[in-house]
C-alpha cells in the first residue's frame, strides 16, 4: 500500500504526529505505520491487540490525526484493498469483514459499479483501428495460439473455442500435458500469439511472450498496465481495466475485449468464413447436439 493515496496523505500525517502521541498511542501509531495493510482488513480491537494497547487508545491515536474514530480512519485503508492496493490474501481478509459488518448492499453496488466502469474504461482507451488492426493480423495468420494460464486459460480457451467454428488453425495453449513454450516450438513470423496476463503476471505467459518475440510471431497481448511485460513485447497491445472489490482481479473487460476482436476478425475475413460457420452449425443440428425446441 506504500504508494497509494494513504501513504502519502494520512501515513505521512500519522508520521508527523507521532512525537505528540502518548507513549501509548504512539505504540498503536508505529503498528499502524509499518502495518498499513492490516488497517484495512482488521477491527480496532484486533489492530489494538496487535500492537499491545487498548481499543481506546486506537481510538484517540485515529482523532489525533482528524478522525471521527477507527472506523473513519480506516476507511480509505479498505478503499484502497477494494481499489486492488493490496495483495489478495488481504482483500479475501476484506471481503469477509463487509460481510461481519453486514454491509453486502455496498459491496453489492461496488461490484456493479466496477463491472460496467471497467468495460467503459477499457473500450475508451482503444481506437477502433487498433482493433481492426489486430483482426487484420490474425486473419491473415498461418495458425493462431491464444495462451492463458490460471483463470485466463478458460477464457483463451472460450475464445478459441467460439474462432474455431468459422477458422481452422485456432490453438488454446497450454495444450493438456504442454508448456507454452513447448507448443510454440514450430511456430514462426507466419503465426500471432494473443497473450493475456494481469498482476501478479504469470512467468510462463511473459516468457512464451519473450519466446514468440524471438521466433518472429506476431503478438497480441492483453493485461492491465501499459507496463506489463507482455504489453511491452507486443505488436497489438491493448490494456484492459480490472478493478474490482473481488479479491481477484475481474475477467469482465477481457472477455468483452476478446469477443469485440473476434467479431472484428469475422468482419474483415473473406467469404468463406459465412460457409464455414453455417457448415459447423448445420452439423450440429444433424447430430442432435442443440435442443429441438419444436418438440
Amino acid at each position: 500500500m506504500n504508494g497509494t493515496n494513504v501513504s502519502n496523505s494520512i501515513l505521512e500525517r500519522l508520521a508527523g504526529e507521532l512525537p505528540d502521541l502518548t507513549p501509548e498511542a504512539r505504540k498503536a501509531a508505529t503498528y499502524v505505520l509499518e502495518n498499513p495493510r492490516d488497517v484495512g482488513v482488521s477491527t480496532v480491537r484486533e489492530i489494538a491487540q496487535a500492537a499491545n494497547v487498548k481499543p481506546n487508545t486506537v481510538v484517540r491515536m485515529a482523532r489525533q490525526v482528524g478522525f471521527d474514530g477507527y472506523e473513519d480512519f480506516r476507511a480509505p485503508f479498505r478503499d484502497a484493498i477494494r481499489r486492488g492496493a493490496a495483495d489478495f490474501p488481504d482483500r479475501a481478509r476484506w471481503l469477509q469483514d463487509i460481510r461481519k459488518t453486514g454491509d453486502l448492499g455496498g459491496l453489492y453496488a461496488d461490484m456493479v459499479r466496477d463491472v460496467l466502469a471497467n468495460i467503459e474504461e477499457t473500450f475508451a482507451g482503444i481506437p477502433v483501428q487498433d482493433l481492426h488492426s489486430a483482426a487484420d493480423a490474425i486473419w491473415s495468420a498461418r495458425r493462431v495460439f491464444t495462451l492463458g494460464v490460471g483463470v485466463n486459460h478458460s477464457i483463451a480457451r472460450n475464445f478459441t473455442y467460439v474462432a474455431s467454428t468459422g477458422m481452422t488453425e485456432f490453438h488454446a495453449i497450454p495444450r493438456p500435458g504442454s508448456t507454452p513454450v513447448d507448443d510454440l516450438a514450430w511456430a514462426d513470423a507466419r503465426d500471432i500469439l494473443i497473450a493475456v496476463t494481469c498482476k501478479p503476471y504469470r512467468s510462463e505467459v511473459v516468457e512464451a511472450v519473450r519466446i514468440a518475440r524471438e521466433q518472429g510471431m506476431t503478438i497480441v497481448a492483453l493485461s492491465d498496465s501499459p507496463a506489463s511485460p507482455i504489453i511491452l513485447e507486443a505488436d497489438h497491445s491493448f490494456v484492459v481495466s480490472v478493478d474490482t472489490p473481488q479479491f481477484f482481479p475481474s475477467s469482465v473487460s477481457i472477455i468483452a475485449l476478446l469477443e469485440t476482436l473476434l467479431s472484428l476478425v469475422i468482419a474483415v475475413a473473406s467469404d468463406e468464413i459465412v460457409e464455414r460457420v453455417d457448415t459447423f452449425h448445420r452439423r450440429r443440428h444433424q447430430l442432435g447436439l442443440y435442443y429441438d425446441e419444436a418438440k
